[in-house]
């Protein structure tokens, strides 16, 4: 079975050989790795809940806080049936390279509960958020851990999270000490949420686009074509800045199926018919498939991981990919995109706009100053474009993967306040 776990660390061995050379002291190093291949500290428990039917029932929960050298913890809490232990541990040493990479004050964590959240009431699911941040107890806080909404979690389960953390902190009387609503980061507008953090993860991926169009020198934006699978949140508001943009928007797909027409497509008459109908409909029907290996200058994958693999890279028509959805590549296929030269724009880099914007939103609740739409906008582009500017440097200096590039970058940040602090 596929370890994700492995995979993380393996990388991390690979970029630990690229950078060991830039360490007088190979000993402290290799104790610096060694200390980051594994999470600081792994949480488990079982969340019990009442059901409507008066039944009791118990879920698996996790959270993994991988480091907290450049500052709290941060990392979404999935809902979902296939969470596993290895694939949070995974995706919280990703999460502490994502907010590294783009150089904001946090570390990495993930959290997740084996649940499928459809069968449950809303009564329920109140009960089981709820119950995961009493599991939690003292290990979140805004200068602790800050947790944010990932799969299958939304602004109001973010909502109840961060109310019975304060309820939490007034037990012990310890609300006093802080703004409890920093606790949580994609929370709803009307608790404490940021303005433009719902199409942030998506704008930040148009931002690092136009950023890659400068330097590959392309000529006419309207000649370039982008397929995006995955036409959720982020897929949608990738697709509609792109076309504000300039760019050609020629495929889309969900879960179900996916839509291409040649001539361009408008993104917000597809939702606004998604809607109305429960499915994309219009131009010409394709599968997620074939979109993945349709003949476009960009492919987006915004939806699942492990979407490109050693089966399908070979048939990849496009020549860079802008990775949206967090770990849609594997380590196999990226072999095989860098030997046929695709530009692939990392996930670490490509969607950390919503982390970025979740740093935003913390800054709000801790200062108690709110910010406009345009201001939280004007703060993200420089914040992306910096990132984007310093990897993409090494990766022409080092003549190596912007992948590579981008994780030499943040293990760098990472190992240099381990020393700064003392840890190793």
């Amino acid at each position: 079975m596929h370890n994700p776990y492995q995979d993380a660390v393996t990388q991390l061995e690979l970029v630990a050989k690229r950078l060991e050379s830039e360490y007088e002291d190979k000993k402290r190093f290799q104790t610096a790795i060694s200390l980051l291949k594994t999470p600081e500290t792994l949480h488990e428990g079982m969340l019990e809940i009442t059901l409507d039917s008066g039944k009791k029932q118990s879920f698996k929960a996790f959270r993994s806080q991988h480091s907290n050298v450049r500052g709290p913890y941060k990392g979404g809490i999935r809902f979902h049936p296939g969470v596993t232990k290895e694939e949070v541990k995974a995706l919280s040493l990703w999460m502490s390279w994502k907010t590294a990479a783009v150089n904001i004050p946090y570390g990495g964590a993930k959290g997740g509960v084996i649940v499928d959240p459809r069968k449950l009431s809303t009564t329920e699911l109140e009960q089981l958020s709820r119950a995961y941040v009493r599991f939690l107890g003292t290990a979140i806080g805004p200068w602790i851990d800050v947790p944010a909404p990932d799969v299958n979690t939304t602004p109001q389960i973010m909502a109840w999270m961060a109310d019975e953390y304060e309820r939490m902190q007034q037990e012990s009387n310890t609300a006093h000490l802080q703004n409890p609503l920093a606790s949580f980061t994609g929370k709803p507008l009307g608790l404490g949420g940021s303005l433009g953090r719902e199409e942030a993860t998506g704008l930040g991926g148009v931002y690092i686009l136009e950023e890659l169009a400068k330097k590959l020198a392309w000529k006419r934006k309207q000649d370039i074509t982008i397929a995006i699978q995955g036409f959720g949140n982020v897929g949608y508001w990738f697709a509609a800045h792109a076309v504000t943009a300039g760019y050609k928007v020629v495929a889309v797909s969900d879960s179900k199926t996916g839509i291409y027409d040649p001539n361009g497509l408008d993104p917000v008459a597809i939702l606004a018919s998604k809607r109305k109908t429960g499915q994309l409909t219009a131009a010409s029907p394709l599968s997620n498939q074939e979109l993945l290996e349709l003949g476009v200058d960009v492919l987006v994958p915004a939806a699942l991981e492990n979407v490109i693999t050693a089966e399908n890279a070979a048939m990849i028509k496009a020549t860079t990919i802008i990775e949206m959805a967090n770990g849609p590549t594997t380590p196999e296929a990226d072999e095989i995109l860098a030997k046929r030269n695709v530009t692939v724009i990392p996930d670490i880099l490509a969607n950390a706009g919503g982390v970025s914007t979740s740093y935003f939103e913390w800054v709000q609740n801790l200062s108690g100053s709110y910010w406009s739409k345009q201001m939280v906008l004007e703060k993200l582009q420089p914040l992306m474009t910096t990132a984007f500017d310093a990897i993409w440097s090494l990766h022409l200096a080092e003549k190596t993967t912007v992948r590579l590039a981008a994780y030499q970058v943040a293990v760098r940040r990472v190992i240099d306040a381990l020393f700064l602090r003392g840890r190793v």
